[in-house]
């Protein structure tokens, strides 16, 4: 009962915190638009553009910037973040057995999901080009991408559920099921490392297929007709095709669509959490800072791996940004 009324007596207080918040946003908006709309003069649209962008650039500050500083100096510090230890949590990351396990599960995700993704989406993408229910096939691989990663992630679950072969036991997994069918016996696939790993990629690719076959079709279909129409007056063949027309066309997009892939790889968290909680060695760097951080306590460890990732995702996402405004500038 007394739980109910702490309950109940906090309800209209959080009510109105939330509309407190609510007028303090509509007020600071009016000033800045009463104020932005007597400005006149040579610079006055300067003037107005900064009034706009002064609310943006606060919150980024306060929700982006300073909490992002705060974390890289919190990663010179112990698991307490009282004693100053210097590199020493980056010296561990790159030092102890299992964060190099971490690293290089993450280093496998990487390599692996960006380009099988982008591989099954662009053939996906190819096959069913102007075929008679082409829509119909795209929605199919299309689908998972409306679910969440947990949502996913508990689906392929149930896929490679494992129970022990006795008696009259009967298989849930639907792996471990064809398994028994063919006259073999089940196995743990989560348990064993490293084919775990790889069982949860094929989880991540599953999801990004669709959204790589999606982006590519449209760069295909984007394609001038008169190109293809030269190239098959031409003689080429359907391999000469891809190679000569088709690939080189579609070049940039691919790029996106590889750097888009790869930053959601190495941010991967759900899948990992939801299939094996990063235990039997399928952790990786953004489970391992979530696993530090919050569950193990140790602060300035989960400081160092989320700044590694930050540093990770750096590389990328330049490198999509350099190939955007090449393809702008052709």
């Amino acid at each position: 009962m007394g739980a109910l009324f702490s309950v109940a007596e906090s309800t209209p207080a959080k009510f109105a915190q939330m509309l407190a918040a609510i007028l303090l946003f509509a007020a600071v908006m009016g000033l800045i638009l009463f104020f932005a709309g007597r400005v006149t003069g040579r610079r006055s649209d300067r003037i107005v553009a900064f009034a706009y962008l002064a609310p943006t650039m606060l919150m980024l500050a306060v929700g982006l910037i300073y909490p992002g500083l705060r974390t890289i100096y919190q990663s010179f510090f112990d698991a307490a973040g009282k004693a100053f230890i210097g590199l020493g949590n980056y010296q561990t990351i790159f030092t102890d057995d299992g964060q190099l396990t971490v690293l290089r599960n993450t280093v496998l995700w990487v390599v692996v999901t960006p380009f099988v993704a982008t591989a099954v989406g662009l053939l996906y993408a190819i096959l069913v080009d102007k075929a008679r229910l082409e829509s119909v096939a795209k929605a199919l691989i299309f689908l998972p991408m409306s679910i969440s990663f947990v949502a996913a992630s508990i689906i392929w679950k149930f896929v490679y559920e494992f129970r022990p072969d006795q008696g009259n036991i009967k298989q849930i997994g639907l792996l471990n099921q064809v398994l028994v069918w063919l006259g073999a016996s089940p196995r743990q696939w989560l348990v064993d490392s490293p084919l775990n790993t790889l069982l949860l990629i094929v989880v991540m690719i599953w999801i990004q297929a669709g959204f790589a076959m999606t982006v590519l079709s449209a760069a295909i279909k984007a394609i001038p007709d008169d190109i293809v129409e030269a190239a098959r007056l031409d003689g080429v063949t359907a391999f000469g095709m891809f190679r000569f027309v088709t690939l080189p066309s579609i070049r940039p997009t691919v790029v996106v669509v590889l750097t888009t892939i790869g930053i959601a790889t190495l941010k991967v968290f759900d899948i990992v959490r939801t299939m094996t909680g990063g235990q039997f060695q399928t952790s990786v760097v953004a489970n391992e800072f979530y696993s530090q951080s919050f569950r193990s306590d140790n602060q300035g460890l989960g400081a160092a791996l989320a700044v590694l990732l930050f540093v990770l995702v750096i590389p990328i996402v330049v490198y999509n940004v350099r190939q955007l405004r090449a393809a702008e500038a052709r």
